[in-house]
């Protein structure tokens, strides 16, 4: 390894892990420096909400690679590292402890950051939002003192976080309530007749679905959360409160060094920046579009796609990503697996039987498939992202 600067990747979750792996694989023989905020290496964050709150699986399962598999690559993993800034003119970081670390190339894979609920009694301590293994731990904790006291748990926020909390604290035996302020649930990412079943579906499991549910402030004694009020009146018991009403791309280091970000760090399809030494990767970043617009996609997918053209870009190559983008959710024992975006879809196919064991929603521009939705249905989900691939240009 040479001693000069290498390249130095500000977040240690799947962007910067997979950014990482990319350039070593990709013929990098300069040093490689994983920077992570957390007491932690890296580790998967999709079962946070499902099996590591209901004490199915170990902290070991959580790991996505083991230090000795790093070393061995020469990734130098340097955990609760915080940078403090990004001198660009002189390629230089500035770190929390003082100290300063140089760069030849530099990936931001900062991740984001769960949107703060800005209202009374917010700051109650089991008033919890959901993002590390840390928020799991601390979650879990409190969903084990709500069983022990028959209390009930509230989840703000109809998404899939908060639908994948509250099917775990249902699947443990507590009483939840979902309150959604929207019409309809996860309607930034379904369609009305899915997220119509969704809500049937919690129902059906016993979970309170209260949509257009204005929360106007958190109720506390003794200093713990004990209810949430709604604007009309409504007051719901609680022992726990969970808030998933989105995330806030981290892109505060990124701005303050003079790079273009708007609701994430703007990069364009190879996930290059304005400056051509720093790349970004993950939910931190926000993809211009060939029309102008801009793209945030909130994905393992994405943040491993993306980090191999971060990774590609730092090492003179192009490689762009506009593949088919896809995510998943499981609740109550359902696998919902999506692929592509039904933006300006026209007509929907349904494939099956919504109220059978299995069933997809082929989602058409025209003649164009555009996206598909599969309930437990993974040929239809694979078949469809092949489909997808062909005309792929997101």
């Amino acid at each position: 390894m040479s001693d000069v600067p290498g390249i130095v990747i500000i977040g240690a979750g799947q962007a910067g892990l997979q950014s990482a792996e990319s350039l070593r694989a990709g013929g990098f023989q300069g040093s490689i420096t994983l920077l992570g905020d957390e007491p932690y290496g890296p580790y998967h964050r999709p079962p946070l909400s499902k099996a590591w709150l209901s004490g199915e699986i170990e902290a070991s399962q959580l790991v996505m690679r083991a230090p000795e598999l790093l070393a061995r690559k020469e990734i130098d993993l340097r955990i609760g590292v915080r940078v403090h800034s990004i001198d660009r003119a002189a390629q230089m970081l500035r770190l929390a402890d003082g100290k300063a670390l140089p760069y030849a190339g530099l990936v931001l894979a900062t991740g984001a950051t769960p949107r703060a609920l800005r209202l009374p009694g917010a700051d109650a301590p089991n008033v919890l939002a959901l993002r590390t293994r840390d928020d799991g731990v601390r979650i879990a904790e409190a969903l084990s003192v709500c069983k022990s006291r028959a209390l009930p748990v509230v989840v703000i926020g109809g998404g899939f976080i908060g639908l994948e909390v509250a099917a775990t604290a249902r699947k443990l035996g507590l009483e939840v309530s979902v309150l959604e302020a929207t019409p309809r649930l996860c309607a930034r990412a379904l369609v009305p007749m899915l997220s119509d079943w969704f809500a049937e579906l919690h129902r059906s499991h016993g979970v309170g679905i209260e949509l257009g549910a204005k929360v106007a402030a958190i109720e506390v004694s003794d200093g713990r959360a004990v209810a949430v009020r709604c604007a009309d009146g409504a007051v719901f018991s609680c022992g726990l409160v969970v808030v998933g009403i989105g995330v806030v791309a981290n892109d505060q280091l990124a701005f303050a060094a003079g790079l273009e970000c708007e609701g994430g760090i703007v990069v364009d399809e190879c996930a290059r920046t304005a400056d051509p030494m720093i790349t970004a990767a993950g939910d931190c970043t926000a993809r211009r579009l060939p029309d102008g617009g801009l793209l945030r996609l909130e994905s393992v997918n994405n943040a491993t796609e993306q980090a191999k053209s971060a990774a590609a870009s730092l090492l003179g190559l192009e490689r762009k990503f506009t593949g088919t983008p896809w995510f998943w959710s499981d609740q109550f024992g359902w696998k919902l697996q999506m692929a592509g975006l039904p933006v300006g879809a026209d007509r929907v196919e349904l494939r099956g039987d919504m109220q059978g064991d299995s069933f997809s929603l082929y989602h058409y521009r025209g003649d164009q498939l555009v996206s598909a939705d599969s309930l437990n249905a993974p040929k239809d989900h694979l078949a469809a992202r092949k489909e997808l691939d062909k005309t792929a240009t997101l």
